[in-house]
């Protein structure tokens, strides 16, 4: 889960299981490149697939089917907290009135917000054809624009609600806010530059995610326009 995520859910994860998570990634990064490292190999020869080959020819195939295995079960453990985290943005904009009330149905067994996770997981699917090279960019600039609102509401609420109640808070106050979102930017525009080589439908991939990101504001203007009245439903509604 990225850490940005973090504040979504963090009234329903302790802590220090937060903490411990965040040294197991570290570790599992670091260790299997160090271990490479070992291996004297070329930097020129990585690829999609490298450390399943580099396995087979270190350890042999029982080695090369273990990092498989190890690969499936940790994309499945990120693909769970992802959904567990996005899920809850159309829930909750749902019950600000920024979104079609459906989004706010969850089930009555566990809460989970049912209609969100169906509708995204569609989407999700959808986007298994375009191939990862496509998807990382399209996801940098997207992923990254969004996060560049946060920073920016983050410093405009800091300004504006000096005195809000907030129980996670940067500290430094406006100097911390700005800063925090300085390095995030410069390597977000970087990425940028780098991922318009790539092409999505005849266009580069910068092209094609600020059209995705024109629609997503087209279809919010959208929805202003056809539910002027709306209201938030109360909080205990939704259950299915």
């Amino acid at each position: 889960m990225g850490w940005d995520n973090a504040s979504t859910i963090a009234a329903e994860v302790n802590p220090r299981a937060m903490m411990a998570a965040v040294a197991l990634v570290s570790l599992s990064y670091v260790l299997p490149v160090a271990a490479v490292s070992l291996t004297k190999l070329s930097p020129t020869a990585w690829e999609t697939g490298s450390w399943a080959d580099i396995a087979g020819l270190v350890g042999g195939p029982l080695l090369r089917v273990a990092l498989v295995l190890g690969g499936m079960m940790s994309a499945f453990g990120m693909f769970n907290a992802l959904v567990m985290s996005y899920s809850r943005l159309p829930y909750a904009m749902a019950q600000d009135g920024m979104l079609l009330a459906v989004f706010s149905k969850v089930t009555k067994r566990a809460g989970a917000p049912w209609v969100a996770i169906v509708v995204l997981a569609t989407g999700w699917a959808l986007s298994l054809g375009l191939g990862f090279e496509r998807l990382v960019t399209i996801d940098i600039l997207i992923y990254g624009s969004s996060l560049l609102l946060e920073f920016i509401a983050l410093v405009v609420l800091r300004i504006r609600e000096p005195n809000l109640p907030r129980p996670f808070k940067v500290p430094g106050g406006i100097f911390g806010a700005v800063f925090l979102g300085i390095f995030p930017t410069l390597l977000l525009g970087f990425s940028i530059v780098r991922g318009d080589e790539e092409r999505i439908l005849g266009m580069s991939g910068l092209t094609f995610g600020l059209i995705l990101i024109a629609a997503g504001f087209f279809a919010y203007g959208l929805d202003l326009a056809l539910r002027p009245a709306r209201s938030a439903p109360p909080s205990s509604a939704g259950l299915d």
